[in-house]
């Protein structure tokens, strides 16, 4: 899922990252709401409302709504220059660095006592903010910006118009690439869903730690992906002893 870039990519390696990222920013949203009432995965609502706070002359709350598009920016803009410095470096694992930020994001959010939380929501916000466009902009850059996890908006959008352009004449080729990304965007948002209600239906007993669970879900896709490459490995190494 995080080795493959681009062209080199098919709709497996799509569905699969779709599904794992999509499910760790449901988890977010559900999380960042019901634990500071903020919106931590997208910054459309953050935006509008920095423009209202601005036109009232309340600059204080307009600072922190630009800080909220800033970290989330930030975010996006660190993912992609750390996969361009990686990649100069070696053209293996070059996206695994962003993964193992945003692990450390949100472990570290995820282990704050509840106390904390309820005296620095803004900070909570801004770390939330900052893994989420971290993981936009890696799994976008991965994907060629076919996939992407964080919000909704565009997904629907999308979904629609390609459901429209199935009542027109195609190729069959062209239909079953129209059908596959439509099972791409359905898939991306089930997994949403899933994982929001699946924060919400532990946030009670676990609070902010609920963001552990996102954490694991990232380190297990690692894991099966690493297994997954060594496996491969072997058995192309066993058929070259072979011949």
């Amino acid at each position: 899922m995080f080795r493959h870039k681009g062209k080199s990519r098919n709709f497996k390696h799509n569905l699969g990252i779709a599904s794992l990222l999509a499910f760790v920013a449901g988890i977010v949203n559900v999380v960042g709401f019901l634990a500071i009432q903020k919106l931590t995965t997208n910054v459309t609502g953050h935006f509008a409302l920095m423009v209202e706070e601005a036109l009232k002359v309340n600059f204080d709350q307009t600072i922190f709504y630009f800080l909220y598009v800033f970290f989330f920016l930030l975010g996006a803009f660190s993912s992609n220059f750390t996969i361009e410095v990686t990649n100069k470096i070696t053209d293996k694992y070059i996206f695994i660095l962003p993964v193992f930020i945003e692990v450390a994001i949100l472990t570290f959010v995820g282990l704050q006592s509840r106390d904390f939380v309820t005296q620095h929501p803004n900070f909570i916000a801004f770390s939330l903010l900052f893994s989420m466009g971290l993981q936009n902009s890696l799994v976008t850059t991965i994907s060629s910006s076919v996939v992407r996890t964080t919000h909704l908006t565009g997904l629907f959008t999308d979904l629609g118009i390609e459901f429209s352009q199935l009542f027109f004449f195609k190729s069959q080729e062209q239909r079953n690439k129209l059908v596959s990304s439509i099972k791409l965007r359905i898939t991306i948002i089930v997994m949403f869903f899933l994982g929001g209600v699946t924060a919400g239906l532990v946030f009670q007993a676990m609070q902010i730690q609920t963001l552990l669970i996102a954490s694991v879900t990232l380190i297990i896709g690692l894991t099966v992906d690493y297994i997954s490459l060594r496996m491969r490995l072997t058995k192309r190494g066993t058929k070259q002893d072979d011949e």
